[in-house]
């Protein structure tokens, strides 16, 4: 009977640590030093919510700049890789359509999905790919949209982790705040 109070003790204990203080310090720290990462780096416009810093949005205007294509049409629910291997029929097939649409000197991540479907930035060469488009939509000078590009690109972090990228959100509302 000792055995079984002190487990069931031991349980209590172990749960009010692990199920409710952890979670609230570690809410609390987050909340107070990472505030705009804890509340999902929403970007505001207008008073509006227009999306996440953190993930893809789907765009097919040509006024804008295209994200990476996602296996699952940009939802966070089914979001995922497609698992297609390199001799699935489908798989070539939707990568020539993408070729026909970024065009044949495209980067290889235009043309494949992300892993998670839900990447929010793509390379400088996939930007770079892309200002001649949306230059002649928007009828401004390509140089005014590289500039925009350069502003919006991002070294890896702390100078170390990951690779040069530009955040499509983010430049698209700077194209709409330019215009």
């Amino acid at each position: 009977m000792k055995t079984i109070l002190q487990s069931i003790r031991a349980l209590l204990v172990f749960t009010l640590l692990t199920g409710a203080l952890y979670p609230l310090i570690v809410t609390l720290i987050g909340r107070t030093a990472f505030a705009d990462k804890a509340n999902g780096s929403l970007i505001m416009a207008d008073g509006k919510t227009v999306g996440s810093t953190l993930l893809a949005q789907k765009t097919d205007s040509p006024r804008y700049f295209w994200p990476r294509p996602s296996a699952a049409d940009y939802a966070t629910v089914a979001s995922g890789a497609s698992n297609k291997g390199p001799t699935s029929a489908d798989l070539v097939k939707s990568i020539a359509e993408r070729r026909a649409k970024f065009g044949a000197d495209a980067p290889a991540e235009m043309l494949t999905a992300s892993g998670s479907g839900l990447d929010p930035h793509i390379s400088p060469a996939a930007a770079q790919q892309q200002i001649a488009r949306v230059a002649a939509e928007r009828k401004l000078p390509a140089g005014k949209i590289a500039a925009l590009v350069a502003a919006h690109t991002e070294g890896p972090q702390w100078g170390i982790f990951g690779e040069t990228r530009v955040n499509v959100l983010s430049l698209n509302l700077a194209l709409d705040a330019a215009q």
